[in-house]
């Protein structure tokens, strides 16, 4: 892991740097679903929505193909089947943030 480089959080700015680098917001998200998948020969199961792939979804507030940033804005997640609403996501952030301050 690198240091200050926190997963989900990085993300976001990635995918801000892209588009300030002159990506347009959907190539700025292809670029963190689908081009990995193709990269990887492993797009039978996964980098694009479709019946018979791995359902997890990030839910959006807002569309990031208006503004990148709303990739910020979630609302939900489905992980593994399971749904985290809102009030789930902001107690595993709470979790990881009690558990980094105490190591």
């Amino acid at each position: 892991p690198a240091p200050f480089v926190f997963p989900g959080s990085s993300l976001h700015d990635e995918l801000q740097l892209l588009v300030k680098a002159g990506l347009t917001p959907l190539q700025a998200v292809q670029s963190a679903t689908r081009s990995p998948a193709e990269f990887l020969h492993a797009t039978k199961g996964s980098g694009t929505i479709e019946q018979g792939k791995f359902a997890d979804l990030v839910l959006l507030d807002a569309n990031p193909l208006e503004d990148i940033g709303n990739t910020r804005k979630i609302r939900a997640v489905i992980l593994g089947g399971k749904f985290l609403d809102r009030a789930a996501l902001d107690n595993l952030l709470a979790d990881e943030k009690s558990f980094a301050s105490a190591n």
